[in-house]
């Protein structure tokens, strides 16, 4: 199901509202650190929870994920003031921005427009029973703007205090993140076409377990943990020192995806997908070992 041009209309309104008052607070704030761009980061966060509501659909929300962290690149860097490694910048510029232009496109092209949910937010509000708008507002909306501003922290250490000279550090993390925006892209791509055959009738399989999947079951959650880490390492090579709010960002990824993605996913196929149980048993969760 294609987007109707209203909801590409409301779309486009929901995200220019939402830039506008961040950049208002931080502009407001007049400040550049990283509390106060979280701080704009959630009242923007805010505004789309409210075109959320309005439309009742939560899935106004999941572009964010991506649109987010190229902004908070240029930001920072446009802000900075210390003596920063410029080959450093702009390997991350250019890859925090290929990952963000891929995984955006990726949903633009196969959003269903607001008829359309993630099939996982009905479920979250349900079992909050009354307390429905609370998940919706934190578990939907706020926790994961902290989670991507957590995996973000890494910019800031390279924009902003990455005087260090680039490094071996900084070639192992250019080839992480790379790798990691190419490991999610190709899995992307063999499961939209495994969709497309799925409903032309030329493939009978109940699940996708070719190419990449047949080596992980979640070869694109591992691209995209990858990406995270990559950012992780580049925040290290710049400023060692600030290893402590430099880490946590990719170990926030890791345990939500491990705990609570890769759980959910998993427990919905056991109950639809005839096959999957013995799919699991033979096939790690994220790392292809085998």
């Amino acid at each position: 199901m294609a987007a109707r041009p209203a909801d590409i209309t409301a779309i486009i309104v929901a995200y220019g509202a939402c830039l506008v008052a961040g950049g208002a607070t931080l502009w407001l704030s007049g400040l550049a650190g990283p509390w106060d761009v979280l701080a704009a980061d959630i009242v923007a966060t805010l505004v789309i929870f409210g075109f959320s509501r309005a439309h009742g659909n939560s899935s106004v929300y999941d572009p964010y994920w991506s649109v987010i962290p190229p902004l908070l690149a240029l930001y920072w860097f446009r802000v900075g003031d210390a003596p920063i490694d410029i080959l450093r910048v702009l390997a991350v510029i250019l890859l925090v921005w290929l990952w963000a232009l891929r995984l955006t496109a990726n949903w633009a092209v196969h959003w269903g427009g607001m008829g359309h949910e993630d099939w996982r937010y009905p479920i979250v509000r349900a079992r909050a029973g009354k307390a429905a708008l609370l998940a919706d507002l934190f578990g939907i909306h706020l926790f994961p703007t902290l989670q991507v501003f957590l995996g973000c922290l890494p910019l800031y250490a390279v924009m902003t205090l990455g005087t260090r000279p680039f490094g071996l550090l900084d070639g192992l993390a250019g080839i992480v993140t790379l790798g990691a925006i190419t490991i999610e892209t190709i899995a992307d791509l063999q499961l939209h076409a495994f969709i497309a055959r799925r409903k032309l009738g030329t493939e009978a399989a109940p699940f996708i377990r070719t190419g990449l999947w047949s080596r992980s079951r979640h070869p694109n959650y591992f691209g995209e943990m990858g990406f995270w880490w990559g950012l992780m390492l580049f925040g290290l090579a710049a400023a060692p020192h600030a290893w402590w709010w430099v880490i946590p960002g990719a170990l926030a990824m890791t345990a939500m995806f491990v705990f609570a993605s890769i759980p959910f996913m998993d427990q919905r196929s056991l109950e639809r997908r005839a096959g999957y149980g013995e799919y699991m048993r033979r096939v790690p969760a994220l790392v292809p070992w085998g």
